[in-house]
């Protein structure tokens, strides 16, 4: 665990203007154009969150600067695991899910441009070290765990009633319209193999969070 302000607050804010920096180019702001369907995607949102989360760990970074340069720099450590966690599941997801088949989540993607590997790759690891070179042991309650599960959760909920509604998030490869963002859970298309792979997201946060309360308790706790 680091105990330096300083170098917290350096790595926060180039943290934050990656992870924005990604966003905004994912959206196609610096092309001209604003791609706000992309904000129905889980990547986008979970990305939304790690931004925010950044965004108040260098405010209260900054206000920790007034009683010295050397000491704690872990703020909201609960909520800095929880979102640490959920945007686990977009760089997962995508690299192990869709990657392999070129899945489209907007239409015209490569893989390999900045904006890619910053919301599915750079924003999440970013957020993960953080919470791992700053956040003190022994912070998180065992309800942190389940805590993990609103976000996707309510995702999942909002998404599935949009589509069920009758919008249309994009079209599919085989020119049909796609009511549900991802694949694995269009209701459409596979019907009830959707449920079987929410189970299987809900088991793995509940998996990795329990991975988290164990370091956090066990692991952390003694080399600290």
């Amino acid at each position: 665990m680091i105990k330096d302000r300083r170098i917290a607050l350096i790595f926060r804010v180039a943290a934050f203007i990656i992870a924005v920096t990604g966003f905004l180019d994912m959206m196609g702001v610096f092309r001209g154009e604003a791609h706000f369907a992309a904000l129905a995607f889980y990547t986008m949102q979970s990305n939304i969150l790690v931004i925010a989360l950044f965004g108040m760990l260098i405010v209260r970074t900054v206000m920790g600067l007034r009683d010295g340069s050397k000491g704690n720099a872990g703020y909201f450590a609960r909520f800095e695991m929880i979102c640490a966690i959920d945007i686990m599941l977009t760089l997962l997801v995508f690299w192990i899910l869709l990657a392999p088949t070129l899945f489209s989540m907007v239409g015209g993607f490569s893989m390999w441009t900045f904006d890619n590997l910053a919301v599915h790759a750079f924003t999440p690891l970013l957020c993960l070290l953080d919470y791992i070179l700053f956040t003190q042991p022994g912070h998180l309650k065992y309800r942190d765990i389940y805590y993990v599960c609103i976000f996707p959760i309510a995702y999942l909920i909002g998404t599935s009633i949009v589509g069920l509604l009758g919008y249309v998030f994009m079209t599919a490869s085989d020119g049909n319209p796609m009511r549900f963002p991802y694949f694995f859970y269009d209701f459409d298309r596979i019907g009830a193999m959707a449920f079987v792979y929410i189970g299987a997201l809900i088991l793995f946060f509940l998996i990795i969070g329990h991975v988290f309360y164990f370091i956090d308790k066990k692991v952390r706790k003694v080399k600290g």
